[in-house]
């Protein structure tokens, strides 16, 4: 397979390209920060690119995507997190930079692959629980990865030929978890408690581990509706 995953440098994205290409399969990468363990990959092909700088994707980006000239999966999965507070302490400027980059980035490279691609066989966002529980704190990633689900859903009404789903990968034991659990307890936020109770009980997935579930979960994702959210752990 042709596979497309942005956010390779690190975490469940680096861990997702490895996976692939250690199964013969060819991986297009884009993050901003190169990932040296899987250069070492003949079938590797990388871009480096900050997902926030909108016009310098649209000059960059095309002439990478036409290297490859048709995917059967894209994987979505470059994000960040918000800091964990109230919504009334998040600035709008805040937000935007949140929205720019789990969601707006991701809407002109969609719209990138089907102008520099001759077809797309699958294409999966990377969600969040967060998107459907409104638990207090995650304000704008929360905001973020909801507009992402909708937008999901309505690219795959409009483009019926490409089948695309939403993904909740569930817990991964990454640089985001280590940042809350590096966080004070706050009675405010009852959810970061659970996050840092199942981190130190091993509970959650080290990242390699959560690649070759996604992975199985993708391939079960074509056999549900377009446009669905899901969460790996109830596939």
């Amino acid at each position: 397979m042709k596979i497309l995953i942005t956010g390779t440098s690190k975490g469940l994205g680096g861990a997702l390209a490895a996976f692939y290409l250690e199964n013969g399969h060819t991986v297009y990468g884009i993050s901003r920060n190169r990932n040296k363990r899987l250069e070492k990959y003949t079938g590797f092909h990388f871009i480096s690119q900050d997902l926030s700088d909108f016009d310098e994707m649209e000059k960059t980006i095309p002439g990478f995507l036409k290297k490859a000239g048709r995917l059967n999966l894209a994987v979505l999965n470059a994000g960040v997190l918000a800091e964990i507070k109230d919504m009334k302490e998040c600035s709008l400027a805040e937000i935007k930079r949140i929205m720019d980059i789990n969601v707006w980035s991701n809407k002109i490279l969609i719209d990138l692959l089907f102008a520099n691609l001759e077809s797309i066989d699958q294409i999966a966002a990377i969600s969040s629980g967060a998107s459907v529980y409104g638990n207090r704190g995650w304000n704008a990633y929360s905001i973020s990865k909801a507009a992402l689900n909708m937008m999901i859903k309505l690219y795959s009404r409009e483009r019926p030929g490409t089948h695309f789903s939403s993904v909740a990968p569930g817990l991964i034991d990454s640089e985001m978890q280590d940042y809350i659990y590096s966080l004070p307890d706050d009675h405010r936020f009852p959810s970061l408690e659970k996050l840092k109770k199942a981190k130190s009980s091993g509970q959650m997935p080290k990242p390699g581990e959560a690649a070759q579930i996604l992975a199985k979960s993708l391939e079960k994702a074509l056999r549900e509706e377009s446009g669905a959210f899901f969460d790996v752990r109830e596939m």
